[in-house]
């Protein structure tokens, strides 16, 4: 029995799971830069800069995820045209017309 189903719901648990991590740490990152720069105001360019890095790193992540996913389902979406033929129908031939 192949079980294909279970393997695209697998993929796309482990994609939403990633990128809603991803969410939350650039909403957590942003929240602490702007906490900082609340709390010190002359620091606000500087606080700005040092969140850049991290937040293209989470967010690079998060796309990395992305994409390792859809491979997955092409990989998935493959096996499928292989499992059709395997359990397609012996052709049956039409009766001849005279």
């Amino acid at each position: 029995m192949n079980y294909l189903g279970l393997g695209y719901i697998g993929l796309g648990l482990g994609m939403g799971i990633c990128l809603v991590g991803a969410g939350l740490g650039i909403g957590r990152l942003a929240s602490s830069a702007l906490e900082g720069s609340a709390r010190q105001p002359e620091a606000a360019g500087t606080l700005q800069t040092m969140m850049i890095i991290p937040a293209a790193m989470i967010e690079g992540l998060g796309l990395l995820a992305l994409v390792a996913c859809l491979l997955g389902i092409l990989k998935l979406n493959s096996g499928v045209d292989a499992a059709a033929a395997m359990h397609a129908p012996a052709a049956v031939e039409a009766p001849a017309q005279r």
